[in-house]
């Protein structure tokens, strides 16, 4: 394989880490993914992928753009592309080839202050504060530096203007305080160029690992309607956008899609793009290697498909089966309901799972477990 061949990304515990790298290495990259050292991601089981330890940015940042740097001159990576929030902060740092947001596309990605700006201004609904709670108190900057150490703030929901002044409080960096809305996920996707969006493709969230409100565990996708794709290309031609891009909404009961953010790199659901042949990494790195490269996506409409995790969907069993805290507003999900509707069939799709890859899918399903259990330790101690 020659430098050209190889691409380095990263983080490799990300979660559109394993359908990544099998999209690059379908296309005949070799490929490298940097981990933080110490961990064993479930990326570091297949056999088509070779694992790079560097510092966490979370220990030391300027120590993990340092490693990352070298291990792309090392390797010969002609390219580098960050899979998650964290690694657009240390890729654009590096100097490296980077497939995806840089300068002042890659603040942008950081930033939903920004973001929430060009989607007001691109037409999107986009909640306020309002009047009264609850809220949603979330910090503006998906990336914040402190002493050298990278943090990814979270969010927290207030129910008195009390509770506003302390999650501000505790949240890394500026914040963003919003009304908070019920509603069903969707996603937007497409790839950027210089004559517009190509690839447009899209998702709505099935499931939740946890029905108070998480990451999916399972998705199914749907076509992006025109309002939505017109107000899509005005706001990343307001901000010169190039490149895959996600954005992410909340459909509420009245069917207004609320504007929540821009993802500017690989995605939860990316495996299900990928089953329908938008292969947005691989199309990535082509445009980081050629800035003129224009995506070819399947020229007819690929019949829609619903994509599940494994482990979130038994995380999200576990919970159901729980019963819910206290004051969880609104009707939680009967256990009978559930169990039909966590019956495999043979028409769905699995995240992480393919032939010769089983070994991935077993250690994903393993440390989403794993990881859920360390969670519900943390709240019970």
């Amino acid at each position: 394989m020659t430098g050209r061949d190889r691409v380095l990304i990263g983080f490799a515990e990300a979660f559109a880490a394993i359908e990544s790298a099998w999209s690059l290495a379908d296309a005949g990259y070799e490929v490298f993914a940097f981990t933080r050292r110490g961990t064993k991601p479930p990326l570091a089981a297949s056999r088509r992928v070779r694992i790079v330890p560097v510092t966490a940015p979370e220990q030391d940042a300027a120590a993990c753009v340092a490693e990352v740097a070298a291990a792309a001159e090392r390797l010969g990576a002609a390219v580098v592309l960050p899979l998650d929030d964290l690694a657009v902060w240390v890729c654009d740092r590096t100097g490296a080839r980077i497939a995806g947001a840089t300068g002042p596309a890659a603040d942008f990605a950081l930033d939903k202050r920004r973001q929430i700006a060009a989607a007001t201004a691109a037409g999107f609904a986009v909640p306020d504060r309002g009047d009264a709670g609850p809220w949603i108190v979330k910090a503006a900057l998906a990336a914040v530096e402190q002493d050298n150490r990278l943090i990814r703030p979270g969010g927290r929901v207030a129910r008195t203007a009390a509770d506003v002044e302390s999650a501000t409080a505790e949240l890394a960096g500026p914040v963003l305080v919003q009304r908070l809305l019920t509603g069903v996920g969707e996603g937007v996707f497409g790839f950027a160029t210089a004559d517009g969006v190509r690839g447009w493709s899209g998702h709505r969230r099935v499931r939740m690992a946890d029905p108070r409100g998480s990451a999916s565990s399972a998705c199914r996708s749907v076509p992006a309607d025109a309002e939505l794709r017109a107000q899509t290309e005005k706001l990343l031609a307001e901000v010169d956008w190039r490149g895959m891009f996600m954005l992410e909404l909340l459909r509420d009961a009245d069917g207004t899609a609320w504007f929540m953010e821009v993802n500017g790199r690989p995605w939860g659901s990316m495996a299900l793009a990928l089953r329908r042949g938008f292969d947005y990494p691989v199309w990535a790195v082509r445009q980081a290697l050629d800035p003129d490269f224009v995506p070819e996506p399947p020229a007819a409409e690929p019949p829609h498909v619903l994509c599940r995790h494994l482990g979130r969907e038994l995380v999200h069993l576990a919970a159901v089966l729980r019963g819910p805290i206290a004051d969880h507003p609104g009707p939680w999900p009967s256990r009978a309901a559930t169990i039909a509707a966590l019956r495999p069939r043979r028409s769905d799709r699995w995240y992480n799972l393919r032939a010769g890859e089983r070994r991935v899918f077993w250690q994903d399903t393993r440390s989403t477990l794993a990881a859920q259990a360390a969670r519900l330790r943390r709240r019970a101690s």
